[in-house]
């Protein structure tokens, strides 16, 4: 029986096109510079959001937390969405080792927070209080199903953070999600931004890695953090190598996961003890079960029936689609997660 993983795209193996180009990769030392497929990546991902340049680090989250210690000063204040990844699942890192405090401000459903209530959270000059200094968004949203951020509400971010004298982050680790989503390129998405990180590891196939891009102060900045934090790697142009292969080869395919993502939310609706949550914009399917299915029975069932779902608390459920499954796999999910549901009420 076929393993259906709907937990993360991170799960995502390398293509056989990124396993020969790391196979023949022409790798240096990345510290000194040297590495001429890390430089190459880097170009890359700097070219295709439209920024000076770019840094290669080993996630999502170190390229997020070099954003903040490259953006703040200790005791600075920096706003995130209540909802945000980097509030969520990043081990606190920007206030442990960047001593930098988090305020919140509630996501909408869609993944937005508004701006007004945002600028009412900055704050005003006072000897009592932190500076605010960055505005962190996030896009797609990975707490509120995938929900892509427009291009004009990431500008008018961009204007609000800079009227006030912040900077805005953009954590993009899906934002090619968002691009194909919009049917506009990335670059255009965080034009208004100062920063935006991407990971190469999830839609995208590559098997490690985030690109961290702005301009080139920042990013010399956010380099030698990366290295006090312990990211500075040697020959990982064999991990590069991937990385390229991805973004010449793996963006446009993402529509199949946003495809095959609505397509499990359809099925889902049709079965009358799973209630999807909100609509689906890119690959993340979030639904619930309703309060006679009993979770943990339910779990063991879908295990049983080598389907992988990402419980969420309660009775939620996330579901993300990618590379590694297909609309037949779709479709042998829905009746295996049907079967499931009967089982655990057994």
């Amino acid at each position: 029986m076929k393993i259906i993983d709907l937990r993360s795209d991170t799960v995502t193996h390398p293509t056989d096109e990124m396993r020969q180009a790391m196979f023949e990769a022409k790798v240096g030392d990345d510290v000194y510079g040297e590495d001429p497929t890390v430089n190459t990546l880097e170009e890359m991902a700097a070219r295709m959001m439209n920024k000076e340049a770019a840094v290669f680090t080993a996630s999502g989250t170190m390229s997020n937390l070099l954003s903040v210690l490259a953006q703040t000063s200790r005791g600075d204040e920096i706003i995130v969405g209540s909802e945000a990844h980097m509030f969520w699942y990043e081990v606190g890192g920007v206030s442990a080792v960047g001593g930098v405090m988090v305020h919140t401000v509630p996501n909408d459903p869609d993944g937005q927070m508004d701006l007004a209530v945002i600028e009412a959270a900055i704050r005003g000059k006072n000897i009592h209080f932190p500076p605010s200094t960055l505005l962190c968004l996030e896009n797609t949203h990975n707490r509120c199903g995938g929900a892509v951020l427009s291009a004009e509400y990431t500008a008018a971010a961009g204007r609000l953070a800079h009227a006030h004298n912040m900077r805005l982050h953009v954590d993009g680790a899906r934002i090619f999600n968002a691009a194909v989503a919009l049917g506009i390129p990335a670059s255009v998405i965080v034009s208004g931004a100062d920063s935006v990180s991407f990971c190469i590891s999830k839609g995208l196939s590559a098997p490690i890695g985030s690109l961290l891009c702005g301009d080139r102060p920042f990013v010399d900045r956010a380099r030698k953090w990366r290295k006090m934090v312990g990211g500075g790697m040697r020959q990982v142009g064999v991990i590069a190598a991937a990385g390229v292969v991805a973004l010449n080869t793996m963006v446009d395919r993402l529509a199949e996961d946003h495809e095959n993502a609505r397509r499990l939310a359809d099925g889902l609706r049709r079965i009358s003890s799973c209630v999807v949550q909100g609509k689906v914009p890119s690959n993340i399917v979030m639904f619930e079960l309703r309060p006679d299915v009993p979770v943990g029975a339910f779990l063991r069932e879908a295990e049983a029936r080598a389907v992988k779902l990402s419980p969420r608390g309660g009775q939620q459920f996330r579901a993300v689609t990618h590379r590694m499954v297909t609309s037949k796999d779709i479709d042998e999910a829905l009746t295996r997660i049907e079967e499931s549901v009967r089982a655990s009420r057994d």
